[in-house]
């Protein structure tokens, strides 16, 4: 298996996706010698194959001697028929969502290893709690996370991990972890303490597909709101959440469905 892998390497192509994956985790850029000695690779390797991806508009420069990512790959991505058909779907939705609930919320996918936001809704007031869209966040400690496996079968929830594990420096997970990931699918959502910010409980409920495995998780990062009218409290968020996902899995199972007929 490794000799075949081998025969049909392509060297340039591997230099020029080992520099968009280590640019893609770093904020700020980096300078080509940084860039090299992060790949363990001369300088020199490394001149033409920036240039290009300068040139073609992956990559641009930041005062003069540092590379940044643009947002052309992550352009690329929204090109592709599902993700823009499922965000289209579930604009309305998690728009009337944050409106009757006064809380923010995102829509996450799974995507090489990470969860992935495609699309996030504002809070109407002033407060809540928002996360970049095309943010990476990790499988093991969100509720979209958990939902994104609780709701798989066990061998695409095997891969999932295996492939997560081999993005990240995390550990894999005890026994205990898989535990909670049956009282998720049990429950039908994911309701815990955000493990980044104080004060915040992650709300996340799965779309599903006609099959019953997790397409996305829609979460609210559910904070305390003192306004008037009253902010619904944590019991009826969850309905409000549960009751959008249900649509949601609804429209983009029947639209998922003519995507996969074309």
């Amino acid at each position: 298996m490794e000799e075949n892998e081998d025969r049909y390497r392509a060297p340039a192509l591997d230099k020029g996706l080992d520099i968009l994956e280590l640019l893609s985790s770093v904020d700020g850029g980096l300078t080509q010698a940084e860039i090299s000695k992060k790949l363990g690779r001369s300088p020199n390797e490394f001149y033409r194959m920036l240039d290009r991806l300068v040139r073609r508009g992956y990559v641009t420069r930041l005062d003069g001697d540092r590379f940044t990512l643009t947002l052309k790959l992550f352009g690329l991505g929204q090109l592709h028929a599902p993700v823009r058909r499922l965000v289209s779907f579930a604009t309305p939705i998690m728009r009337e969502l944050a409106e009757v609930t006064r809380q923010a919320n995102q829509l996450v996918v799974f995507d090489r290893g990470a969860a992935v936001v495609i699309a996030q809704q504002e809070a109407p007031g002033y407060w809540g709690i928002s996360i970049r869209v095309g943010s990476h966040i990790s499988l093991f400690d969100t509720g979209s996370g958990h939902v994104l496996l609780a709701f798989r079968d066990d061998e695409e929830r095997r891969m999932m991990i295996a492939e997560h594990l081999r993005s990240t420096d995390k550990p894999d997970q005890p026994k205990e972890f898989f535990e909670r990931l049956d009282q998720v699918r049990d429950r039908g959502y994911e309701m815990m303490a955000s493990m980044q910010t104080a004060g915040v409980y992650n709300l996340s409920g799965p779309v599903l597909a006609p099959d019953g495995q997790a397409i996305a998780a829609l979460t609210i990062p559910y904070i305390t709101v003192i306004s008037q009218p009253p902010a619904p409290d944590i019991t009826r968020t969850i309905e409000l959440l549960l009751g959008a996902v249900q649509h949601l899995s609804q429209l983009a199972g029947h639209g998922m469905g003519e995507i996969n007929a074309e």
